[in-house]
């Protein structure tokens, strides 16, 4: 296996709080609320796990992402945090600060998800009334300003949703935040091609995923640039793969139709590309809800976004993986009910798997680690 490009694998930080379902939020969803000493166990295990970093969301639904990996920071050791936010809340030149500040008290520990926006009902919360591509355009000015500022030189920039003058860091963060990005329009793509360093998609079948990434990669060839590509997805990982199975038989007896049939109905509303090709795995039916081997569609029943999950034992689920990273993708961002447990079950299961194969890095020893297994597992590797 020399050679071999690894994957980077991130988990999911449950600022809406968790639970043991994957039912909406309110009354009968989430048990377990994000206080942050929850979360700081979440993060915690990731770290130590060897996760190389965790998303956090964006939204009116869930804490907010600065404030809550700041307080983190300082729970653990590695660990990276992928903050998400949205360039209508934010003026380009003060995320610029905000990043190179985190940089620097995090010891370069900061990755941004550029998020263009949320449904119509949640953008209009914070005033903004763009339609879909507008959206995208303003983002495009955001992304030019951004970059321009966290280079450290002094920027210019007048558009028609910005106009700064000498936008710029006190200090140039080392490194520079790494830029995550996602959407599924014709916009979305061509605004990825031009500025950011991983496109996000979320958890699509191999064969309609694919000509994505192909479309992608010229479009980023056309700019004189290469992407590289992460998943969202759920994962549901068990020693046996029929103990996984019936853990999707749980979360939908645990559903009411009534529910599914309620937040379906939201979904066919959205004027979101991506979150259209998610309603289209599964119809809004409980139906073949296998979409290809170990993919579930049954999360995008009653959730919003990345709607799909990885099921089976964890040398199948280490094989969709490997066959994800075949048609290009280098990163995963995964996420399971509730996110403490299923943090364990995938690092304790999975992970190693993925190291047999030569697939993903070894832990790193902490500062000060005692030799231990996994420690002289490292060495014996090394020579």
């Amino acid at each position: 296996m020399m050679g071999t490009v690894t994957v980077v694998l991130h988990w999911f930080l449950p600022t809406s709080g968790d639970s043991r379902t994957v039912l909406p939020f309110g009354e009968d969803g989430h048990r377990r609320p994000p206080t942050i000493d929850y979360l700081a166990q979440i993060a915690r295990a990731a770290d130590a796990l060897g996760f190389t970093g965790v998303l956090t969301p964006t939204g009116t639904w869930c804490e907010d992402s600065w404030l809550i990996t700041a307080a983190l920071l300082r729970e653990t050791e590695r660990l990276k945090y992928l903050v998400a936010f949205r360039p209508n809340s934010i003026s380009p030149t003060l995320a610029a600060q905000k990043a190179a500040t985190y940089q620097r008290i995090s010891d370069g520990r900061l990755l941004l998800n550029i998020v263009t926006g949320g449904e119509d009902t949640e953008q209009h919360r914070f005033g903004d009334w763009l339609d879909h591509d507008e959206r995208y355009d303003r983002t495009d000015e955001f992304l030019s300003i951004l970059r321009g500022a966290l280079s450290g030189r002094s920027y210019d920039f007048q558009g028609r949703y910005f106009h700064v003058e000498g936008a710029t860091v006190n200090q140039v963060p080392e490194p520079r935040p790494q830029l995550y990005f996602g959407g599924a329009s014709p916009a979305a793509e061509l605004l990825a091609a031009r500025y950011v360093d991983v496109y996000l998609t979320w958890g699509e079948p191999p064969a309609m995923v694919a000509p994505r990434l192909a479309r992608l990669r010229e479009l980023a060839a056309e700019q004189g640039r290469t992407l590289r590509f992460g998943i969202r997805l759920h994962v549901i990982t068990r020693d046996r793969s029929e103990d996984a199975w019936s853990e999707t038989e749980r979360f939908l007896d645990a559903v009411d139709p009534k529910v599914i049939e309620q937040a379906q109905k939201a979904m066919a509303r959205s004027a979101s590309v991506g979150q259209q090709r998610m309603v289209s795995l599964h119809g809004g039916t409980r139906d073949d809800l296998v979409i290809a081997p170990n993919l579930w569609a049954g999360i995008g029943l009653v959730r919003g976004g990345a709607g799909t999950a990885l099921v089976g034992s964890h040398s199948e689920v280490a094989d969709r993986i490997e066959e994800y990273h075949e048609l290009g993708f280098d990163e995963f961002i995964l996420s399971g009910h509730p996110h403490l447990e299923e943090a364990y079950w995938f690092g304790e299961g999975v992970m190693p798997e993925l190291r047999r194969r030569g697939l993903l890095d070894e832990l790193p020893r902490r500062p000060g680690q005692a030799d231990s297994v996994l420690g002289r597992h490292a060495v014996t590797n090394a020579r």
